[in-house]
């Protein structure tokens, strides 16, 4: 792999060698077919070294096709079709199912008023959406938007309820859909996977390989601002055939920039994942990088040589720009035992911890009294090493008179911690 890499790299010309071998048709019959278009061609030195060279074409010689999905070509002409799923409108926008994404859409939030206003007159609400968007008259309200600045500026779209009950009727009909399609390594907003799953897998990852192997972290600049909506309805339609469905689903897409989809919107998760889906494949399938590793924008390529990796950045940026119009903001090569900061953690691999950002918001909301935002940091180190110390900072806390609780699920991990010197419980 390391001498396709470097080919590339010197921006060997493809053309030539498609040429040579044009004039020696005997040869032609040696290719070996890869999926995605990767070959491998009979070295073409005077010196006979018994080896095989390989050949990389470029990029606009790929077939893409594979890369969208999990399909194995039948001949190295032209290979299965991947299904392509019709009918999927009256099945989304059925009665049935606009309730049942209006339970989804509910849930949690049953004391907002919103979700009030829409449930007094539930009936008729439904009513009215099923009947627009089978007329094709129905249009999305105004979004309310806002900025957070945690950990940095974002402009948050949010929908009106009535368009979270749409978003979550096209959500439960092609979750699973895109879902089988996915690696198994891509672990953002995805059921049953999540960041405490892509903090394992990458631990277990870097177990498996030499401390002085080397780790290729890379990070999009401002992912969702820069999907290309055009690439982005080309990947639905490779998968839904209807329309009329896809129109809807794009609705749901459209911003005041000519690039970029709303952060905010449910579907919007769906829409990260599948935009960048034809990357992991490419990763795994012609790159063939054993350990890899996807959180939304962030990914990592583990046990590598240093050279392996500069090279491959290169190759995976000009994939990125080329194919995708999206430009890296950071890259970092670093050693294995030097651990990584990848999708909210820092990870060695013998230990794993939080970042000291959060352990600097869980002090603050501590002394603050924030209940639930202490729930949820506790969740989110809850397989760390980083849980003893927190509790023991809820512990000081709590003894020194401050009115919290202690989450029932890390109560026996509480009070089996020893009192640090000069605090004894009450």
């Amino acid at each position: 792999m390391l001498d396709c890499l470097r080919e590339l790299e010197q921006h060997v010309e493809c053309r030539r060698l498609e040429c040579e071998l044009e004039q020696q048709p005997e040869q032609l019959e040696q290719q070996c077919w890869f999926p995605g278009g990767l070959r491998l061609f009979p070295q073409t030195s005077n010196e006979d070294s018994g080896a095989t060279g390989i050949y990389y074409p470029a990029l606009g010689e790929i077939n893409l096709g594979p890369l969208f999905g999990r399909i194995k070509p039948k001949t190295r002409d032209t290979g299965t079709k991947m299904k392509r799923y019709g009918n999927l409108f009256e099945k989304t926008f059925s009665m049935d199912n606009l309730y049942l994404a209006y339970l989804d859409a509910r849930r949690g939030k049953r004391a907002r008023r919103a979700c009030f206003e829409f449930e007094k007159h539930l009936g008729e609400n439904l009513q009215t959406l099923y009947t627009t968007l089978h007329n094709g008259t129905y249009v999305t309200d105004p979004y309310f938007q806002f900025a957070v600045y945690e950990p940095k500026r974002r402009i948050i779209h949010a929908p009106t309820f009535r368009d979270v009950v749409v978003q979550h009727a096209i959500y439960r009909v092609i979750y699973d859909i895109f879902d089988r399609s996915f690696i198994n390594t891509s672990f953002a907003c995805r059921i049953g996977y999540g960041t405490h799953k892509a903090a394992k897998c990458t631990r277990s990852a870097m177990q498996k390989c030499s401390g002085e192997d080397y780790i290729l972290k890379m990070d999009i600049r401002k992912y969702f601002y820069s999907i290309n909506r055009i690439v982005l309805r080309r990947l639905l339609t490779r998968k839904i055939k209807d329309e009329r469905m896809v129109d809807i689903m794009m609705t749901f897409a459209d911003m005041e920039t000519p690039l970029g989809i709303p952060i905010g919107n449910l579907l919007s998760q769906i829409y990260a994942l599948i935009y960048l889906n034809p990357l992991d494949h490419f990763i795994k399938r012609i790159l063939k990088i054993k350990h890899y590793v996807r959180y939304v924008d962030d990914f990592i390529l583990i046990g590598l040589a240093r050279e392996t990796c500069l090279l491959l950045r290169n190759v995976i940026v000009n994939f990125l720009r080329e194919l995708f119009g999206l430009e890296l903001s950071k890259s970092t090569i670093s050693k294995v035992r030097k651990g990584v900061n990848f999708c909210g953690y820092r990870t060695w691999r013998s230990l794993t911890f939080i970042r000291k950002y959060s352990l600097y918001k869980f002090r603050r909301v501590v002394k603050a009294g924030k209940q639930e935002s202490i729930n949820s940091l506790l969740g989110h180190a809850k397989y760390t090493n980083s849980l003893p110390y927190m509790l023991n900072i809820l512990k000081e806390e709590m003894i020194h008179g401050k009115n919290l609780q202690i989450p029932k699920g890390f109560r026996s991990i509480y009070y089996a911690l020893p009192c640090r010197a000069g605090l004894q419980p009450a």
